[in-house]
């Protein structure tokens, strides 16, 4: 069953009855408490708790520096396939949209890894479509070699795999997964995912532990806000991150709170996700959650980005590229979606500088 059992028992929990019932004491209390409950989170998140959001950026930023110290490490995406056989609605890489697609080969890959070494960042993200048949596990085991040559740390967010699957390329030297959920909302979930393989809701659910399984160091997790009710996806994720916490202690995990931004196809969102809300839940997951990493991407805006700095955030992308071949193709293909942030990589981690913290470059090296 996994994290499933827990969505059971929240299935048909009464949200908003609890919210109208929090308290601004209440509130306060889950703040400053060391051992939060699954109530405490509810706390942070309600409507509420929107009155104490200056007290809950100074407690996660507190809590940040006490465990993490006064550092943001850096990572880059890089994007080699963005052929998919999945039909998303919400996703500009879906098979519906009439879109430019490219399937890099090697070379072309590693002309990208070159050009993104240049920035000095260490730690890649390898990024694919879900094109069963074209992306296979020999294609990604030959770019995550391609990719070791050049960079210390090799991550990858591609279809869910097999705890086996993950294994071969562990041993090969990635050393962090990404996947999303999209939706925790089982129901939702079935709607905007119409056909392919990642209609399978438990498949995709059960993905971070087959890959704590497998050894992989470093594992992030997160809904897509917009999809379902903003409040219950953002709790149902902090209990995920949670479960996984509790139970794998070999892998450390990290949350991110992607927005749906501007994509092919024209989705719009039928629960946005507000900046001010977004902080809110972004504090309550450092403080619920102390030794979890935080990510934000360049899905947000520049001005946004750097005052969430000092909220609690430890991971940051930067000089993000989301189409195949962003990095040195003059024709590259359709991006996944419309980047928010689009200052350079340089750029960026003078804003990190001036802002006051020390940009990490590298923080994790693998021998294989």
């Amino acid at each position: 069953m996994g994290f499933y059992s827990v969505v059971e028992q929240w299935k048909d929990f009464d949200y908003e009855n609890y919210f109208a019932r929090v308290t601004d004491e209440d509130v306060l209390d889950s703040i400053y408490k060391e051992n939060l409950t699954e109530y405490d989170l509810l706390n942070l998140l309600s409507p509420k708790a929107k009155n104490h959001l200056e007290r809950m950026a100074q407690r996660a930023a507190e809590l940040k520096t006490q465990h993490f110290g006064n550092i943001i490490s850096l990572y880059m995406p890089i994007y080699i396939s963005n052929f998919c056989t999945n039909n998303c609605t919400y996703c500009g890489f879906s098979k519906k949209n009439h879109i430019v697609r490219k399937h890099q080969t090697l070379e072309q890959i590693e002309a990208e890894a070159i050009e993104i070494a240049k920035t000095g960042v260490e730690h890649i993200l390898m990024l694919t479509g879900e094109a069963h048949g074209l992306v296979t596990l020999d294609y990604l085991k030959d770019a995550v070699k391609v990719l070791k040559k050049h960079f210390n740390s090799v991550s990858i967010e591609v279809m869910p795999l097999e705890e086996w699957e993950y294994k071969e390329l562990a041993d090969i030297g990635v050393d962090g997964l990404t996947v999303y959920q999209e939706t925790y909302n089982e129901e939702i979930y079935d709607k905007v995912h119409l056909s392919g393989k990642k209609k399978d809701y438990h498949f995709r659910l059960n993905t971070p532990e087959r890959g704590a399984k497998a050894g992989i160091r470093t594992i992030g997790i997160g809904p897509l806000f917009g999809l379902s009710d903003i409040r219950q996806e953002a709790f149902m994720a902090g209990l995920h991150l949670k479960y996984l916490t509790d139970k794998y202690l070999n892998s450390s995990f990290a949350i991110s709170l992607p927005r749906i931004n501007p994509a092919e196809g024209g989705f719009q969102p039928d629960h946005p996700l507000d900046d001010v809300t977004f902080v809110q839940f972004m504090t309550t997951y450092r403080i619920f959650e102390v030794k979890a990493d935080i990510n934000i991407s360049t899905r947000e805006v520049a001005d946004f980005r750097d005052h969430l700095m000092h909220m609690g955030i430890t991971k940051m992308s930067v000089g993000s590229k989301t189409d195949v071949g962003g990095y040195t193709d003059n024709d590259p293909s359709t991006c996944q979606f419309e980047i928010s942030d689009d200052r350079s990589a340089e750029e960026t981690i003078q804003a990190i500088r001036d802002n006051g913290y020390q940009p990490v470059f590298k923080d994790w090296e693998q021998l294989v």
